[in-house]
């Protein structure tokens, strides 16, 4: 009975490896992905890789074509939109609930966060990591923080979006000051003013798509029926 849940754990883990390994682009859009090479470098054998594998073709992480193979899906515009969509109309409600007296432990997390992101020299997953905790943080204080895993479920074209913005930014400097200006607006009470600045934080990947779609648009998906091509590199068509 043992033996099972141990193989069942093992592909959970090598799902959760991959999904991660695609979310931080350390498999890039578009990049060929080897049952054979992923099975050898994380020392299993092809069928749970093969089983991940289409797991995240399940959330349009991985595409798979028949006689040609598998790939890392290119970042999807509507795709990102449409979580956006869905993040942004989460995090705005959440705002409008939040409670005249803020837990003050939520808050000391919060600023400590803040202070976090400030340090000089922070790389570019650290920095991600706390801009997820500070919106995390942020649904805690309204008493919603479980709608939160619906919302990061949702989002896998958009965090990688988020991530192609975050190298393409010379300093992750501009997203911790849009944080303390959102974070200052909720202590100080106007709801207003953290909805208007939490809005345009949110919608910043949008312009950050544009930029990097400028210079390297095999990056992005433009055309559904697009078809790689293997021929020394990999083609898209």
């Amino acid at each position: 009975m043992a033996q099972p849940k141990r193989q069942r754990t093992s592909r959970h883990e090598i799902y959760v490896t991959l999904r991660q390994m695609v979310l931080t682009l350390q498999l890039p859009p578009g990049a060929a992905l080897s049952e054979n090479e992923l099975a050898a470098s994380m020392g299993v054998s092809r069928t749970p890789v093969r089983e991940s594998l289409i797991l995240l073709a399940q959330e349009g992480l991985v595409q798979v074509f028949p006689q040609i193979g598998s790939f890392v899906s290119r970042v999807d515009p509507a795709q990102v939109s449409d979580a956006q969509f869905l993040r942004e109309a989460v995090e705005l409600a959440a705002l409008d609930d939040l409670p005249p007296d803020l837990d003050a432990a939520v808050l000391k997390d919060l600023r400590d966060n803040l202070e976090r992101q400030q340090r000089e020299g922070l790389g570019i997953e650290e920095f991600f990591e706390l801009d997820e905790a500070f919106h995390q943080g942020l649904m805690r204080l309204s008493g919603h923080a479980n709608a939160w895993t619906t919302v990061a479920a949702a989002k896998g074209h958009l965090d990688r979006a988020r991530r192609l913005g975050l190298y393409e930014n010379a300093s992750p400097a501009v997203f911790a000051d849009q944080h303390r200006e959102i974070f200052d607006a909720v202590v100080g009470g106007d709801v207003s003013l953290a909805r208007t600045a939490m809005r345009t934080h949110l919608r910043a990947v949008f312009s950050d798509i544009e930029r990097i779609r400028a210079h390297s648009p095999e990056l992005f998906a433009t055309d559904p029926s697009a078809v790689p091509v293997r021929r020394n590199v990999v083609v898209w068509e």
